[in-house]
């Protein structure tokens, strides 16, 4: 069985970069929101290694955070125009135009070290073990058990041992 770990493994909150120190700020247009069809919220992911988070829906408003791990979960939780507030699984939240983010489904371990499963069964055999912090991609969800690929394993998860999808969802590759 493999262990895995986040290079130079590092706290969920260090794998953002805070540019003036704030972090939740509230979105100032509240009552203005134009929404794209598309439920929200919803789960997507980061397109770069670089995305600046605004305290605002613009290029005007100041820059808050910038994210640096292309592929990280995150959950839109409002839309205005071209602009998307997100929310991180530490519950940080911010703007960030539409064309950073993708919509790949990913996930990232939470809680303690988590076992990745050959069958979807708690009995099944270890492929590997996630740390807290690990990134994946989320291949499919039905019922308690999700598939899912982590730095090159193919295994099932249960939906409890990771952040990135809602409790009743399914998903389908």
């Amino acid at each position: 069985m493999t262990r895995l770990l986040l290079a130079g493994l590092l706290s969920v909150a260090a794998l953002l970069c805070p540019a003036t120190g704030m972090g939740q700020e509230t979105d100032p247009r509240s009552d203005m929101i134009v929404r794209s069809g598309l439920p929200v919220p919803r789960f997507v992911s980061l397109r770069s290694g670089e995305v600046n988070v605004r305290t605002g829906p613009g290029r005007s408003y100041p820059i808050d955070w910038v994210f640096v791990r292309p592929g990280m979960p995150v959950e839109i939780t409002a839309e205005f125009d071209t602009w998307r507030r997100i929310r991180d699984v530490e519950g940080t939240q911010g703007w960030v135009h539409q064309s950073m983010l993708s919509g790949r489904r990913t996930l990232v371990i939470t809680g303690e070290l988590r076992t990745i499963r050959e069958r979807p069964s708690a009995s099944a055999a270890a492929v590997a073990q996630a740390e807290p912090g690990v990134m994946g991609r989320l291949v499919s969800c039905k019922g308690p058990w999700c598939e899912v690929e982590i730095q090159g394993y193919h295994g099932w998860l249960e939906r409890t041992d990771f952040w990135g999808i809602y409790a009743n969802e399914e998903v389908e590759d």
